[in-house]
């Protein structure tokens, strides 16, 4: 990747901006708005938000504001979990649509396997949610349709019923929290992993070995971590509403971690993870 708008292309063919502008905990109105006409002008041109983030509304009204064409820019949104099962599915997409203010998606997410209760149930849910996905998918409402969070246990039984294979997992992934198995899974089916909190939501930037081999090219230990990721083949997701930090995270296709480098940061222990286990969270 030698540049903001190099892609990774999906199993469909598809094309991905290999740096993607999250907006996860960004306020909506003007905050989302202006952090989002920020980075289009800063040059992305993959934007990530979710239902569930509740800011939906100012993102579209940034990418409007933007005055860039829609079809240069690459948007994804998640179902949330109160709305898995079919028939939800279908309803929470179209009102995630009008919220935007666009007429179709790049990329829709399920936000969180279903995991709890007895096996055959929370598999029911998953399979019956992507047959919604499917059927928008196969609508051509949206270019692409994948997970969010999903192990490989919840992998397996959605690809046993599914026709259209996930295109994208994006899952919680950065220094010292590879979640290797996950990762090639996923690398074994064609899926794309996307990372969110890259930064392991900023706990990386204290690290002293990151820090370290940051200097060594001329880098703040945020830009070695996304570097990292797109180094080892995962698409990172960054996100901040403060101008000068959305373009720093940018600047990351001016140098290359080299192989020793690399393997150190890959055999960091875990340390700064969320602590959002998919089988465990609350919501």
């Amino acid at each position: 990747m030698t540049g903001i708008t190099d892609t990774f292309v999906l199993a469909n063919g598809v094309k991905i901006p290999c740096l993607g502008f999250g907006t996860w905990q960004t306020p909506d109105g003007e905050v989302a708005a202006e952090s989002v006409r920020t980075a289009l002008e800063a040059g992305y041109r993959h934007i990530d938000t979710a239902a569930v983030y509740r800011n939906e509304k100012g993102v579209g009204e940034g990418i409007r504001m933007s005055g860039i064409g829609r079809g240069e820019i690459f948007v994804t949104s998640k179902l949330w979990n109160a709305d898995r099962g079919y028939e939800p599915a279908l309803a929470a997409f179209e009102a995630t649509l009008a919220r935007l203010g666009l007429d179709y998606l790049d990329l829709y997410l399920i936000h969180w396997p279903a995991a709890k209760g007895a096996p055959e149930q929370w598999q029911k849910t998953n399979a019956e949610t992507w047959r919604a996905f499917e059927h928008i998918y196969q609508s051509g409402r949206v270019r692409a349709i994948g997970v969010s969070n999903f192990l490989t246990h919840h992998l397996e039984p959605l690809l046993a019923a599914a026709e259209v294979r996930p295109m994208v997992d994006q899952i919680e992934y950065h220094p010292g929290y590879r979640q290797e198995e996950t990762q090639a899974y996923c690398g074994k089916y064609g899926i794309l992993v996307e990372a969110w909190s890259p930064l392991g939501t900023g706990k990386m930037l204290s690290n002293e070995t990151l820090i370290t081999i940051a200097a060594k090219y001329g880098k703040s230990a945020a830009q070695l971590c996304i570097r990292w990721c797109l180094q080892n083949n995962t698409l990172p997701l960054v996100k901040s509403v403060t101008p000068s930090r959305i373009l720093e995270n940018a600047q990351v296709f001016d140098f290359v971690i080299d192989e020793g480098d690399m393997r150190t940061i890959n055999a960091l222990p875990y340390f700064a993870g969320s602590g959002f286990h998919p089988d465990r969270v609350d919501f």
